[in-house]
């Protein structure tokens, strides 16, 4: 068949380990024998972003609002065990997830992909719950201090017009560990109106949590933003019989297990980056779980909600065969595609991309899976846990098929 052409590129953002090995093979079995491939390739692997002293991170995100959309590989933030892997590196780099989220202003939107062999163990779940995970601030974007002698930690703002505001954090008698956080109010307002948008083109009702009794100023500073939002989308989600509905984290948690799902939850960045991985294991895998950052102006940039598969990448160091689940990152590049025919009018390459997802489920229901899932299957569904390589093998048959 001719190569479905692609009229603009979009921004390719390879990463590390297990799941940079999972991507070339997509690139190579699923997308390159049926697509013509345009992309911007920036390297965001670990050693790559030390050598470029992470200014890649920064010219692929800048390029992600250039073009319009991205897709990402999964990527490592190192921490002390990570700079003794690597010893190379000159310092602990940021995430660039976090670094990405910051310049995009974007909101995480994660949801779990689901299958009908494979129920959730949270048993009334009926319907995928989505998380909207704000992107900015908190402790992704913290100082931390340890002292060891008694005294008073005070925290200071000093305007720009040279007016001070002070507080007392705490007295200490002795050692003690202190984080200073923050968010800013645009921002704030950005994530509010990218959750409201995307329940009004989801047609999902959403919820929104913090814990407003106990940080009065801080999370009540987002519920506030929230509320005076909402009153520019009421009309919209009266029109579409969706709701609104803010409720205290705690209170949230014990609705959502009791719920059926059908909804977007939208957390702050920490409560999001927590619940998005509580929700995707008892749907079934973490591999089985999408995740995009919708920015404001409607940028995009799709990746797999996991991480590198760590322990998969050595056994493959050592030519041992491995089984991990590629799915949410074929979702990943599914998105993308389908997101750059929609801004380019190309129907081919939105059709290519449903008939790509088309081949997953089709694959899965044969009873041909990863590892990771075949335990999770229904008694009496017949499974198999299969390579990566057959795996993907045998999504290319029934691409294939389909196409």
């Amino acid at each position: 068949m001719e190569k479905i052409k692609m009229t603009t590129p979009l921004v390719e953002m390879d990463g590390d380990e297990m799941t940079r090995i999972l991507w070339a093979m997509i690139k190579e079995q699923l997308i390159l024998p049926f697509v013509d491939l345009k992309t911007e390739y920036y390297d965001l692997g670990l050693l790559h972003r030390n050598e470029t002293e992470d200014r890649v991170t920064v010219e692929a995100a800048n390029a992600t609002r250039r073009l319009g959309v991205a897709v990402k590989c999964a990527t490592i933030t190192p921490n002390k065990q990570r700079m003794e892997e690597y010893p190379q590196l000159t310092q602990m780099w940021k995430s660039p997830n976090g670094t990405i989220r910051s310049i995009l202003d974007g909101t995480v939107f994660r949801a779990p992909i689901l299958i009908d062999s494979i129920h959730p163990v949270v048993k009334n779940w009926k319907k995928p719950i989505t998380i909207a995970r704000h992107a900015y601030g908190d402790v992704y974007k913290s100082v931390d201090l340890y002292t060891t002698e008694p005294g008073e930690c005070l925290l200071t703002f000093r305007g720009r017009s040279g007016a001070e505001q002070t507080v007392s954090v705490q007295k200490v008698d002795g050692p003690a560990v202190w984080q200073g956080q923050h968010n800013k109010e645009s921002s704030i307002r950005s994530f509010a109106r990218s959750c409201f948008q995307y329940a009004i083109d989801t047609r999902q009702d959403l919820w929104f949590s913090t814990k407003d009794t106990i940080a009065k100023v801080y999370d009540g500073e987002f519920k506030r933003v929230f509320e005076e939002e909402f009153e520019n989308y009421k009309a919209a989600f009266e029109k579409l019989g969706i709701t609104y509905f803010y409720t205290l984290i705690d209170d949230a948690v014990a609705r959502v297990i009791r719920s059926e799902g059908g909804f977007i939850w939208a957390c702050k960045n920490y409560d999001g980056d927590v619940m998005s991985d509580m929700v995707s294991t008892a749907f079934g895998s973490l591999a089985m779980m999408t995740s995009v950052l919708v920015a404001p102006d409607g940028t995009t940039e799709y990746e797999a909600a996991h991480g590198t598969v760590t322990k998969h990448y050595y056994k493959h160091l050592k030519g041992e065969k491995t089984s991990t689940n590629p799915m949410a990152t074929i979702f990943a590049w599914t998105g993308a595609l389908r997101k750059r025919g929609q801004l380019d009018g190309l129907t081919d390459l939105e059709n290519f991309a449903g008939q790509l997802e088309g081949a997953c489920f089709d694959t899965l229901n044969q009873g041909t899976m990863t590892k990771d899932l075949v335990g999770l299957v229904d008694e009496g569904v017949s499974a198999r846990a299969v390579t990566s390589e057959a795996f993907i093998a045998a999504i290319r048959e029934n691409l294939e098929k389909r196409l």
